[in-house]
């Protein structure tokens, strides 16, 4: 008995002992990012000096340029390309909206943008009536009144909805287009989906169903939706409406997804996966989208190596391509690992900006997260234990492919997330929005589980 009790005092120490360890590693990892962290340098270099970085943009190509400099910069051992073929949707001359009169310097104009892969209206412009519906289901009953005219879908953002809104309001951009074109209209204008109050519409993909016409679509902002509900309750309603894209869809082009790692030291043969997407709509710089993510991944990767640990596995910071309007870079990326039989242990994305982090969306099986979650207190220091699970989910969209082949489990970095959405797709999605302390704590938080998962594996 004396022998039984004496080992499990000594398995209780060692426990406890390997605990204390862990504490003291990822306190070691977060106090270099705080200090010393080059995140929000890096990410006032990839705003300022490359900017947008659309799909077949050139601001594409000039950032795939920053990736490979910042990531050699950051000390992977290994950095390299890996190409896969891109959409390529230009925006083309500023939008026109705006009632038409007989007075043209008195007709109210309106401030919208594009929708990322709508076709244009063509150079004549499109002019009809506007006929206003909050939802889909308001459309559907009154499909009698859409031949020839304008739809434009004003549905709020719901914003009791918290996490939620998004969700909700983006089916509209997404697949409003095709929802009006199946009774017949020309064009759609969708009200922003943001819960922002201001003049800057947020653009976005748009999915076109093959089976309807495919119809000009454009975002307006919440400002001008509310304008234009109102002037459609008034002498309007009667009044034909003009606008004008310029946008079009080329010739798929070349793009890639880029690429640094670090070598396992004992297990280099399982990959942990930690990224987020290249790509950003042109308004503005893809600061918060997905900039944030890009040089958060970056910075674990600088930090690791700044204070010489040397992972058991190999850590792969990737950079991905067209994540915006089309995910080529993800299937690619997933396809190639197919080829190669790669073993990937975990992902982990950053893709809702760098508010302060609150923990993670765990998609993968109830034993590995069962492991997970007696990790939670190494991030109880950070405010960011509050971890969700869903079995066979994911964690972005990037990463999505992997879990399809390879059941590989995921991470999703969460954040408090309640400035995301008034910037996202938008002009205003600049580095002067972004602060450097909760970029660098949202980079040590992904780093702290990407060290457990290293050392422990799941």
């Amino acid at each position: 008995m004396k022998i039984v009790a004496s080992i499990a005092l000594l398995f209780i120490a060692a426990v406890a002992y390997s605990q204390s360890d862990d504490s003291a590693m990822i306190k070691r990892i977060s106090d270099e990012i705080l200090l010393r962290g080059k995140a929000h340098d890096n990410l006032k270099i990839l705003c300022k000096s490359v900017g947008q970085r659309l799909s077949g943009s050139p601001g594409m190509y000039k950032g795939e340029e920053w990736g490979l400099k910042t990531l050699k910069e950051a000390g992977a051992e290994k950095v390299y390309l890996q190409e896969c073929m891109v959409p390529h949707w230009v925006r083309g001359a500023e939008e026109e909206a705006r009632f038409k009169t007989g007075n043209r310097s008195a007709a109210p104009a309106f401030t919208v943008l594009a929708l990322g892969n709508s076709v244009g209206t063509g150079k004549e412009g499109v002019l009809a009536q506007v006929i206003e519906v909050k939802n889909f289901d308001e459309l559907d009953r009154r499909k009698e009144e859409v031949k020839g005219k304008i739809v434009f879908f004003n549905y709020p953002f719901n914003k009791t909805l918290l996490r939620g809104a998004y969700g909700d309001a983006v089916r509209y951009r997404g697949g409003g287009a095709s929802a009006a074109a199946k009774y017949g209209a020309v064009a759609v204008i969708v009200r922003s989906v943001t819960a922002a109050y201001d003049d800057n519409p947020h653009t976005g993909a748009l999915r076109y169903n093959d089976s309807f016409p495919k119809i000009p679509a454009v975002a307006i902002s919440t400002m001008d939706a509310e304008s234009l509900s109102n002037y459609l309750k008034g002498k309007y309603a009667i009044e034909k409406f003009f606008l004008k894209t310029n946008c079009a869809m080329l010739a798929d082009t070349i793009g890639h997804n880029v690429i640094g790692e670090i070598r396992g030291t004992e297990f280099p043969d399982e990959i942990i996966t930690v990224g987020g997407h290249l790509d950003s709509w042109d308004p503005g710089e893809g600061a918060s989208d997905d900039g944030t993510g890009l040089v958060q991944s970056i910075e674990i990767l600088r930090a690791f190596n700044a204070i010489g640990y040397k992972p058991k596995r190999t850590i792969r910071v990737v950079l991905f391509a067209n994540e915006e309007n089309g995910g080529r870079g993800a299937t690619k990326y997933a396809e190639e690992a197919k080829l190669k039989n790669e073993k990937h242990i975990m992902a982990m994305e950053s893709d809702g900006g760098s508010e302060y982090p609150r923990g993670f969306g765990c998609g993968m099986t109830k034993e590995q997260y069962a492991k997970v979650e007696t990790w939670k207190k190494y991030f109880t220091p950070y405010d960011a234990d509050k971890f969700s699970f869903s079995e066979g989910g994911g964690g972005g969209a990037d990463i999505g492919p992997l879990q399809t082949l390879f059941k590989t489990p995921q991470f999703g970095l969460n954040t408090t997330g309640q400035r995301y959405f008034d910037m996202h797709h938008s002009a205003i999605d600049t580095f002067e929005n972004i602060n450097a302390q909760e970029l660098n704590l949202c980079a040590s938080v992904m780093a702290a589980m990407l060290y457990l998962v290293d050392k422990y594996g799941l």
